[in-house]
């Protein structure tokens, strides 16, 4: 690890530098949320204790799990010391991983959907990273933290309000920290709009379009060699067959929530969400099955419009069946200009009017000077070892290069519990707002009043 790692602060600002999960069974209910006997200090720029390594473990090695464990394992000063999940081949898959390094295999836990509390107890970790199906998400981060661990989430961090207020009490009251690990925030175009919006290039930040727009119905029906459904097929399109909203709001958010300084400055304040009908999914199991005896009620189409304390507006969409090409959306708007995303392209008032057009740049050689300049100091730093080791891209080794790095100097998270509840919360919250025929959700200041400072 370099030892000039960015605070947090130095970190968001960053840029102009180069110029200069299986399955684990039925979940059990998480029962009433019990009241806090006193709301505990915030969590908002607290450090990381320093470590001389990072001593992992991983709840849940399936496809995600085993995708994040080929990253960690070529990250200097990390030991993955555990492993769990209910499946034995998921299991064995992991273990592989480690044999082909020449590495000792870690321990396994894999007693039955539950056995993840005993790798929680293990006294020789620091950081449990959990990649599981999102109803178990909550449960088991709360259990790595009050058996004394800083804990590491797949995205959403949770399912319901409860279960995000949980966390962040939680979080607060064993002064551990709780992360979304939501590698979206770490993509080479998102942390160079980063640099570009906390520059001024695009003046005052007025709104932002997020979305999780991903054409899934293959993953969803996607079987392995046995003819099998695997994990992932099942558990995500029974979300389907339950709820109608935003099922999957992070991905887009995230990023956009960075730009705009959310929990730094400003805060996500009100929401109004609306569904299509749903058709695309039940019509391509009517075409593969003759009728799965399944009824999906989640529309193909799902947005929402979400406003913050400062009277920014954020434009969030999910659809995960329909046939089109993948975006996230990533646009942010200012009174000085604009940048899109799928495919990239930059929009600046100013070189429009010399150019007495209202047209894009957009085409990487027209972009060039533009990430030349705004090149953010981690990508350029990691850049070359994450596209060759990471996925998606490389953000996910960038992400995990940023988080190891934080643990190894001693430096406060880039994200915290506070961001894993916000980010998530639109989950629950359009599902209630569909059912209530858009009617407007409150988003809860899930910093108790801590997020009106700068960045």
């Amino acid at each position: 690890m370099s030892s000039e790692a960015l605070s947090r602060r130095a970190f968001l600002q960053a840029g102009a530098l180069a110029g200069a999960a299986t399955a684990l069974g039925a979940v059990p209910p998480l029962g009433p949320v019990p009241a806090s006997a006193a709301v505990a200090e915030t969590m908002l720029g607290v450090p990381f204790p320093k470590l001389e390594r990072v001593r992992l473990g991983i709840i849940g090695v399936g496809r995600r799990g085993q995708s994040v464990l080929s990253d960690l394992l070529t990250i200097p000063r990390v030991e993955i010391r555990a492993i769990c999940d209910s499946d034995p081949l998921m299991n064995e898959q992991a273990k592989q991983c480690f044999t082909r390094k020449g590495l000792p295999e870690p321990r396994c836990y894999a007693a039955g959907p539950q056995d993840y509390e005993h790798l929680c107890r293990q006294d020789d970790l620091d950081f449990i990273f959990i990649a599981t199906p999102w109803e178990w998400h909550a449960r088991q981060a709360l259990c790595a933290l009050r058996n004394g661990k800083h804990v590491g989430v797949e995205v959403p961090a949770g399912v319901t309000l409860p279960e995000l207020w949980e966390l962040v009490r939680t979080s607060e009251q064993t002064r551990k920290h709780c992360l979304m690990m939501e590698n979206c925030c770490y993509g080479e175009n998102e942390l160079m709009v980063l640099a570009m919006a906390r520059q001024g290039l695009f003046g005052t930040i007025t709104h932002g379009e997020a979305a999780y727009i991903h054409d899934l119905r293959m993953v969803m029906n996607e079987r392995d060699e046995a003819g099998a459904y695997v994990s992932e097929a099942t558990w995500r399109r029974a979300w389907h067959t339950r709820e109608n909203g935003n099922l999957y709001p992070t991905h887009g958010l995230g990023p956009i929530c960075w730009y705009m300084g959310i929990h730094r400055g400003d805060r996500l304040d009100r929401m109004v969400s609306l569904s299509s009908l749903e058709a695309a999914l039940g019509e391509d199991q009517a075409a593969r099955f003759k009728g799965r005896g399944e009824t999906y009620i989640c529309g193909d189409v799902n947005t929402s419009v979400l406003r913050t304390v400062k009277g920014r507006t954020i434009l969030l969409q999910h659809d995960t069946v329909s046939p089109r090409p993948y975006t996230r959306h990533n646009l942010l708007q200012g009174t000085r200009g604009a940048f899109a995303d799928f495919p990239a392209r930059l929009y600046l008032d100013e070189a429009a009017k010399k150019a007495k057009a209202h047209t894009w740049i957009q085409g990487e050689e027209a972009l060039r000077p533009y990430r030349q300049r705004f090149v953010h100091e981690l990508w350029q730093r990691v850049g070359e070892l994450a596209r060759k080791h990471g996925g998606h891209g490389g953000m996910d080794y960038v992400m995990w290069y940023r988080t190891v790095e934080c643990l190894l100097q001693g430096l406060p998270p880039d994200f915290d519990v506070y961001d894993a509840a916000a980010w998530s919360a639109p989950l629950p919250l359009s599902i209630a707002s569909v059912k209530g025929g858009g009617a407007p959700q409150t988003i809860p200041d899930f910093t108790r009043g801590h997020w009106d400072r700068p960045a």
